[in-house]
């Protein structure tokens, strides 16, 4: 269990900083609940019970098992994992005839429940890459080459294809990191590193030509050789270099979703090879997610870190890091639990003091989100 520390919170911050009784009540319910807090909550605040912090860790255990708090995995989950785009990212219907229009609403439902049954049933936040089960309805289930489902309603399922376990094999993630019509290892390898190694890559140079198009009369190449030839440009091949072998490893799956084992365009085999930067070889999905739990500190310590600006309302600073990295730290000793992720992020001074940076810095998770189609159009003009 998360190791209970009874600490002074005042010596971490001045105590004309710290956050009232009150105060806190509400910026933790806002966190976990995205509403007010309960009478209970108010109660134990007003008599000052926060401050002793085993009663505070059992408010916030029982605010984490309580139903609203799936408005923690919804409105966190649509945010880091980019989801919103979906809004706006109509697979092509020439190339995609036969997916229901409401493909977008079942991927985003699928992905919200797969993350609350792992945030509210405390497993290990690793499992968000690696459980072995999902929640479809009939279509979606049918989309995956599930036989066994029927009706409307999602429900737990649990799968026996390992490729599909964990968020690489979630239809929202792999369309929201493609083309309307075709797959892009570029743009899926900036997801990876952007929202599970906090590492986006730089923008492309300026005047940088469009990755080539195949052409109709003219014999089709895989997009994996059409960046092979786009990677002679030395000024591209330093950011491909460590981008492209993580989309490659997600190449098998098209741009809905779905797992094939050859390009249809170019009736050709799925090569789905590749050598990350740290020199790790991988093949396909299974080999990039044990290649990331290999080394789980890096995609852990992005989770705690977009958590608790998401927790916090504004951009971390660097002085914010040696809490984060000492709250990674202790949650490694639990399994890294997803409680001991929250309450290492509502113990912290910054959790617990009034001090924010300026309005303007402030919901950077929402903006990064808003800024994302920015982003992903600039990229789509270079690549």
């Amino acid at each position: 269990a998360y190791e209970i520390r009874p600490r002074d919170w005042s010596s971490d911050v001045c105590s004309s900083d710290l956050l009232s009784g009150l105060e806190l009540a509400s910026r933790l319910s806002f966190f976990l609940w995205s509403s007010i807090p309960d009478d209970e909550l108010l109660r134990v605040a007003a008599a000052g019970g926060l401050a002793d912090p085993r009663t505070f860790e059992a408010q916030v255990r029982r605010l984490l098992a309580d139903p609203r708090a799936e408005t923690l995995a919804g409105n966190f989950a649509y945010q880091w994992l980019a989801l919103g785009e979906l809004e706006g990212l109509k697979p092509d219907p020439f190339v995609f005839a036969d997916v229901d229009a409401r493909i977008r609403e079942h991927f985003v439902t699928e992905t919200k429940l797969f993350v609350d049954s792992i945030f509210r049933s405390d497993r290990s936040v690793l499992d968000l890459l690696n459980a072995r089960h999902t929640f479809v309805n009939e279509t979606l289930a049918l989309h995956y080459g599930i036989n066994d489902v029927r009706g409307t309603r999602f429900r737990r399922v649990e799968l026996t294809d390992e490729r599909r376990f964990g968020l690489f094999g979630k239809g929202g993630v792999l369309l929201v990191s493609s083309y309307p019509n075709r797959t892009s290892p570029v743009l899926r390898g900036q997801w990876v590193l952007k929202n599970l190694f906090g590492t986006p890559p730089a923008m492309p140079p300026p005047n940088v030509k469009p990755l080539a198009e195949n052409v109709a009369g003219q014999a089709a190449t895989t997009v994996r050789a059409r960046l092979t030839a786009h990677r002679e440009n030395p000024s591209c091949n330093g950011c491909h270099g460590v981008i492209d072998p993580l989309g490659f490893a997600l190449e098998n799956f098209d741009a809905v979703g779905r797992w094939r084992d050859r390009d249809l365009e170019a009736g050709t085999a799925i090569d789905a090879s590749g050598v990350l930067a740290d020199g790790t070889p991988v093949a396909g999905p299974v080999a990039l997610r044990n290649a990331i739990l290999a080394r789980p500190d890096a995609f852990v310590q992005t989770l705690t870190e977009k958590l608790m600006t998401y927790g916090l309302g504004r951009s971390l600073e660097y002085t914010d890091m040696p809490t984060v990295r000492g709250i990674v730290r202790r949650a490694a000793a639990d399994h890294y639990k997803f409680e001991a992720l929250v309450l290492g992020i509502v113990e912290s001074p910054q959790f617990r003091s009034k001090a924010q940076p300026p309005d303007d810095r402030k919901d950077s998770l929402a903006r990064s989100v808003r800024g994302a189609k920015e982003e992903k159009q600039q990229t789509e003009s270079a690549l």
